[in-house]
């Protein structure tokens, strides 16, 4: 199932499927070569994550963000996460620390191997273990809900050329910072990690519509 959301996203964000087009389980069901309850799980998680809009007795929808939005969702993703940052290098145990830098050499592992797709999933679950050493549940879960909701354009993000290797370093200093108990090091570090302003916005914006006029 996560395959067949995956190649969805893929697909929208390629604009084979634009903003605004239906998208039909039995068309995509024969597409992937699977029967409609895996097409139909997929679909309910991307109505879930926001890049599609269920509409009663219509179907399901392509909605994506405009530049502006997709801006402004990664301005907050950036305050959440540096808050889940600060609160966990309070927090940090030794037994946290272990658990941070196992992940972080999952994420090296990935990197190293040049797939994209790997890393991402190595790299969401460094960070929802962020979210999870920050103690506050309820912001933990308000950071899961974002970054889900982003997940898209932050996979598509790791396309550009050199991006994967970056946020390999900045992951380093977050978690290096995290363990050492410097709230406001790892506080800083995380928000410019997220913060897609400037050249990194601009490049994911280039990519997009590199993707859609294809």
């Amino acid at each position: 199932m996560n395959r067949i959301r995956e190649q969805i996203e893929q697909a929208i964000l390629m604009g084979e499927f634009p903003s605004g087009a239906r998208l039909d389980e039995t068309q995509l069901a024969s597409r992937f070569a699977v029967s409609r309850t895996p097409v139909r799980e997929a679909l309910k998680q991307l109505v879930a994550s926001g890049l599609l809009e269920h509409r009663p007795n219509r179907g399901v929808f392509v909605r994506t963000p405009s530049v502006q939005e997709l801006l402004e969702m990664f301005e907050v993703m950036a305050e959440l996460e540096a808050f889940c940052g600060s609160l966990a290098a309070r927090r940090v145990n030794d037994e946290d620390m272990l658990s941070l830098r196992e992940l972080t050499a999952a994420c090296e592992r990935a990197m190293q191997s040049g797939d994209c797709d790997r890393y991402y999933r190595a790299n969401e679950q460094l960070h929802n273990e962020v979210y999870r050493l920050s103690g506050n549940h309820y912001l933990a879960r308000q950071a899961a809900a974002l970054h889900k909701r982003l997940q898209p354009y932050r996979r598509l993000q790791l396309r550009v050329p050199y991006r994967m290797r970056q946020s390999m370093n900045e992951h380093r200093i977050i978690v290096d910072a995290i363990c050492r108990g410097d709230a406001d090091a790892a506080s800083s570090a995380i928000r410019a990690h997220i913060a897609i302003q400037g050249e990194k916005f601009n490049d994911l914006v280039a990519d997009l519509q590199l993707c859609a006029a294809v």
